[in-house]
Order: C-alpha cells, then sequence, then structure tokens
C-alpha cells in the first residue's frame, strides 16, 4: 500500500504547477520518532544535533531517498531548555561558530537546516550573520521557522547570500484529528493564491497517521508534494499564514 501511495505522488503529480514541502522536526529523542520513515521521501525530516538516535535516524532516511535537514536549538523568548547543540546570545563568538560546526556535522546528509526554538535568537542580527556565514560555507539552505514575526533570520540569510525558504504553516499546534484537518485543508486552499506552500509538523503518532493517511489527497487536488529544496530560487536549485510559537 505504501508503494503503490509512494508511486501515485510520484508520478501523478510531477506535472502540478502547485508544490508544497513538509517537513518533520525535533527528530532525535524518542523511540517513536522512527516512526517517521514510514513517511513517502518526499517528506523531509529535519533532525536535532546531538541526540541519541538522530545520526542512525538521518543514515536511513537518507538510504531510502528523504531530504534531511539539521534542526538547530535556537534560544527562546519563554526560557524552554534548548538542548545538545543549542545556541545562545551568551555564548562567544567562537564558542558560537564551534557548537554550531559540531550540530551541524552531528547530522549526516543536511543540505539544510532550520530553527528549532528562537523566538529570541533569531530576532538578534550578530548570531544570525554567524549561522548564514556558517551555512553559506558548507552550501546547506535555510528554511526561517518563523517562531516570531520579528525574525530577521530571512533577511539576513538574504543578504548573506544563503539559499532560504520560510515556513508558511505549522500542521500540529493541535494534535487533535479536527485540527489537523483543518490545517491541511488550510495548506491546499493556499496553493491557490501562492504556489509552493511550506509545512513544518513533528514526529507525534497523531501527525505520522494522519499524513499517511491523507498525503495521497494531494495528488488527487493536483498539489506536488516536493522536498524544500525543490522550492528553493532557479539560482540555487529551482524560490504566508504566519502563525507562530512552535517554540
Amino acid at each position: 500500500m505504501r508503494y503503490l501511495l509512494l508511486c501515485f505522488l510520484l508520478f501523478s503529480s510531477s506535472s502540478f504547477a502547485a508544490r508544497i514541502a513538509i517537513i518533520i522536526d525535533d527528530i532525535g529523542y524518542r523511540q517513536s520518532d522512527k516512526a517517521v520513515l514510514t513517511l513517502p521521501p518526499s517528506v523531509a525530516l529535519s533532525v536535532l544535533p546531538l541526540t541519541p538516535l538522530g545520526k542512525a535516524v538521518a543514515y536511513k532516511a537518507h538510504q531510502q531517498g528523504s531530504e534531511i535537514l539539521v534542526h538547530l536549538p535556537m534560544q527562546a523568548l519563554n526560557g524552554k531548555t534548548i538542548g545538545p547543540g543549542a545556541l545562545t546570545n551568551a555564548m562567544s563568538e567562537q564558542d558560537f561558530k564551534k557548537q554550531l560546526e559540531q550540530a551541524i556535522d552531528s547530522v549526516p546528509f543536511a543540505s539544510g537546516a532550520n530553527n528549532h526554538m528562537g523566538s529570541l535568537l533569531t530576532q538578534l542580527d550578530k548570531p544570525m550573520h554567524w549561522v548564514m556565514d556558517a551555512l553559506l560555507q558548507r552550501d546547506i539552505y535555510f528554511i526561517d521557522s518563523v517562531t516570531t514575526k520579528y525574525t530577521q533570520a530571512g533577511a539576513i540569510a538574504e543578504k548573506v547570500g544563503v539559499p532560504l525558504l520560510k515556513r508558511t504553516i505549522f500542521l500540529d499546534n493541535d494534535k487533535t484529528e479536527a485540527a489537523l484537518e483543518l490545517q491541511f485543508q488550510k495548506a491546499i486552499k493556499l496553493t491557490a493564491t501562492q504556489t509552493d506552500v511550506i509545512v513544518i509538523a513533528h514526529p507525534y503518532p497523531e501527525t505520522l497517521t494522519f499524513l499517511n493517511n491523507n498525503l495521497h489527497r494531494l495528488a488527487q487536488a493536483e498539489i506536488a508534494l516536493v522536498p524544500p529544496s525543490k522550492l528553493l530560487p532557479i539560482s540555487v536549485a529551482s524560490k504566508s499564514d504566519t502563525s507562530l510559537l512552535q517554540d
């Protein structure tokens, strides 16, 4: 059944004008996170650095054809614990860059990055320049998760020359079936007014079950499910509900 779904998504959607990219982030801590490997490879996986399961999941997902991102932990306004690889405004430039390099190196095959939390750090000019300088050197694109409307991450990425995308919708701030359906419909409807939509979701069992049961509806709506790199500007590869705070 999964093979038939994958074939349907890959081959019937190749000529569709509207495109949706889905990124599952926060991967790396829970054994249940391995269930992301049941999703079609067109769904990208963003892996938290220096986590018990992150490297193994990234290897396996890459083997299956999935696009891998590193989910960079950044300081939030609410003071939440950030976890391994944390980037904060209290760090020196040297410590910040060393931590950032270790984070990237811990996630094999990462071709992209997006921020984990970051409602504080993404507002700050200097740390965001340090992030973007490192990503540019590593040829890694950036997706601004937009956890604050005051984010400077996108503007600085563009200034530095890092290929940039921005999150359109969080799918699962509410994990109930009704809420997931509402956000999924919203993403589909947005393709009528903007060609490309970027959805961020999380490896909750409810979310993964919903996606496996409903992704076929994208092709039925003549929407291609693509890895996020396919939405990048032509100069690099091919370039919003701003509901906030999946911090």
